[in-house]
């Protein structure tokens, strides 16, 4: 296994001056800000990291990026003695898995199921999609727009999907209506046409519709 050195605490950060850091590996320090933090790497950690996992900055953010610093370095991190590192570096894996999965499959050569990747389904369920107008916002019927039992949405058309399954959506928005039995706020992506919206004139009354 290499040898790193250790260096100073960083003074700045991506997120804004530090306020705790802790360096949890020769070269890996863990920071926190006034608004949020990760893990900062040294050149040479940075240049050792694999290439699967290794991103363009040493900044990696404590939401999810942080998880491919410790999948890259797992074996040292496992056999560091801190506390609850095997429960960590377990979790780094599972993270990597869900929220990585193009990264976790070319690093690990262990293919990713969409059942267990958040990402993999939402950049599947997008895809089916393209071209058609999608739903970006819902109101219930306690806007004054939207008439009782019915839910009132916002969509624009979907021209892409990026790697990590966000949408890229382009034109103007349209509005529309749906009865509220029609409409999952937990899918991953509600499909105008495919929920039964019917497309209203946003600047005339909700209850009036539009015959395209």
């Amino acid at each position: 296994m290499p040898r790193f050195h250790a260096i100073p605490a960083p003074v700045e950060t991506l997120w804004g001056p530090p306020q705790q850091t802790e360096q949890i590996l020769p070269g890996i320090w863990e920071v926190r800000t006034a608004s949020h933090g990760g893990f900062v790497l040294s050149a040479e950690r940075q240049d050792a990291m694999p290439e699967a996992l290794r991103l363009s900055s040493i900044s990696y953010e404590e939401d999810v990026d942080w998880s491919l610093v410790i999948l890259g370095f797992e074996d040292e991190y496992r056999a560091s003695g801190r506390r609850a590192a095997t429960l960590l570096a377990d979790n780094a894996r599972s993270s990597v898995k869900a929220w990585h999965p193009d990264r976790y499959a070319a690093f690990t050569g262990e293919a990713v199921p969409a059942s267990e990747s958040p990402v993999l389904r939402r950049r599947a369920a997008y895809r089916q999609l393209i071209g058609q107008y999608i739903v970006c916002s819902a109101s219930g019927d306690w806007a004054d727009w939207v008439p009782e039992g019915k839910v009132g949405v916002v969509a624009r058309r979907l021209e892409s999907v990026d790697a990590l399954g966000h949408p890229r959506l382009t034109g103007e928005a349209i509005q529309g209506l749906v009865d509220k039995g029609a409409y999952d706020s937990s899918r991953d992506v509600n499909g105008f046409d495919a929920i039964g919206a019917v497309r209203i004139d946003g600047d005339a009354p909700a209850t009036k519709e539009i015959v395209l």
